[in-house]
């Protein structure tokens, strides 16, 4: 009697805990084979409310650029996720609620909805009132995106060079597990304080013409368990104690009968 009462909760605990079938699993499952050409290729991001950003200036004369710059503040600590280890940390200047940045000697210029080409076009502009030849550098300095859910090691990440696809994100987050819902995740995206929602299908090919396969600063990815995982977990909190107790019957059932 003992082998088969072992098995029948073996095989209980296999239907309890098994999981989705390959198709939930692989990426790019599409039936398609033909190749599929990206849209978003020529991504570069766009200045926004609350940007934290650097801006350096040089010119002929480099002595005549110092009034302009805003020193930098040596190295930051070391940090323990994404790209933040060993980076300098920078003072910069905030983009404000109206979209402005307030600038050395220059004063107030609008930023926020401007491409980097856009904005180093107009600040070049306003700079060759005081300066001969000015180069203008800009970096966005609190670029970061972040992971959420069902992945091996969610959290937010720094990103230096202001570009990650929605794949590096999820590598950065240690990769889905093998319980995360492929073909629904959640990317929430804060534009002029209106946030915007998309679906993205991991599953497909043709996530590569996403209007979010390039993440932007501070979009949110949310990775959902799937249907399965979902389940498991709220059988095993609704029947968790029963399943104890009937360990513990049958355990006890046997020794009883061998006795």
């Amino acid at each position: 009697m003992r082998p088969n009462l072992i098995n029948l909760y073996l095989l209980a605990s296999l239907i309890l805990f098994s999981c989705g079938t390959r198709k939930e699993i692989v990426l790019f499952n599409q039936d398609n084979r033909e190749s599929l050409e990206s849209t978003y290729q020529n991504f570069t991001p766009v200045f926004k409310k609350d940007d934290f950003i650097a801006v350096v200036v040089t010119a002929e004369d480099p002595e005549s650029a110092i009034p302009f710059n805003y020193p930098t503040q040596g190295m930051r600590e070391p940090m323990n996720f994404g790209y933040t280890v060993g980076t300098p940390s920078k003072s910069g200047y905030l983009i404000d609620e109206n979209g402005e940045v307030d600038l050395p000697i220059i004063g107030k210029v609008k930023l926020a909805g401007l491409t980097r080409v856009e904005a180093n076009a107009l600040l070049k502009t306003k700079y060759e009132d005081y300066l001969r030849s000015p180069v203008v550098n800009l970096q966005i300095l609190n670029f970061k995106v972040t992971v959420l859910g069902d992945c091996q090691k969610p959290g937010t990440f720094q990103i230096p060079n202001e570009r990650i696809t929605l794949l590096e994100a999820i590598g950065l987050a240690g990769d889905l597990r093998i319980t995360a819902k492929r073909d629904n995740l959640l990317v929430i995206r804060d534009r002029d304080g209106v946030r915007q929602e998309y679906r993205v299908d991991l599953t497909r090919r043709d996530i590569l013409n996403s209007p979010v396969y390039y993440l932007e600063q501070n979009d949110v990815v949310y990775v959902e368990p799937n249907v399965t995982a979902r389940s498991q977990a709220a059988l095993w909190r609704s029947t968790g104690g029963l399943f104890i107790s009937l360990t513990s019957l049958i355990v006890t059932t046997v020794v009883l009968i061998t006795n």
